[in-house]
């Protein structure tokens, strides 16, 4: 199985998600600037919509994408490792609501904030919006160590990945403690040191 990814991309996601399962990946990384792969190959051969994560499943099958569904994919490959809350179950659709949360409320909100060409104007707008939802994941975490409670998920992997981007946009989670408490709490799991290892986002 193959991730393609490049390094702090929503890409990370499935990455933690699949050491944490002990699910073996070949990395594959990708210029987003030039959609290139290493050996020069177009990624939109790959992935027609340029950007990561996708996985290859098989040579065979159509890549994988979107990173909320693959980290459910990954996850399911490994049903013992509890990333994921059991089909059908109410904490299923817990785990679920929370990966809809995450893409909608938080990556797609800071994608905006990706662009040169955003106006300043839409920049404080996302920006204001993002701290009402830092602030309402604040107040979870005051009385959860993670999103569905005591249990690490997959959507734990999906919201670090995401908030993390706060270090690279000039933007801070001082006025949200608890927060930033999850933050480190999940950054100071051995497979997500892994990762981030990996990836070269910290010292190997």
């Amino acid at each position: 199985m193959k991730l393609y990814y490049s390094p702090g991309a929503c890409s990370l996601a499935p990455h933690i998600v699949a050491r944490e399962a002990g699910i073996p990946l070949d990395l594959e990384k990708v210029d987003l600037g030039a959609h290139k792969l290493a050996d020069g190959s177009n990624y939109y051969d790959v992935n027609p919509r340029g950007y990561v994560p996708a996985i290859r499943i098989k040579d065979s099958e159509p890549v994988l994408t979107e990173a909320n569904v693959v980290v459910q994919y990954l996850a399911d490959q490994k049903p013992d490792s509890n990333l994921m809350p059991k089909a059908g179950t109410p904490e299923r659709y817990q785990a679920q609501q929370w990966l809809a949360f995450v893409a909608t409320e938080l990556h797609k909100n800071f994608s905006w904030l990706w662009h040169k060409e955003t106006a300043a104007e839409t920049k404080a707008t996302v920006k204001a919006k993002l701290n009402t939802r830092f602030a309402e994941l604040d107040k979870h975490f005051k009385t959860n160590d993670y999103l569905l409670g005591k249990t690490f998920s997959a959507a734990d992997a999906y919201a670090f990945t995401i908030v993390n981007w706060v270090n690279f946009l000039g933007m801070n989670l001082k006025s949200f403690p608890s927060l930033q408490a999850f933050m480190d709490r999940v950054a100071a799991r051995p497979k997500v040191q892994e990762a981030l290892k990996a990836e070269g986002l910290i010292a190997a």
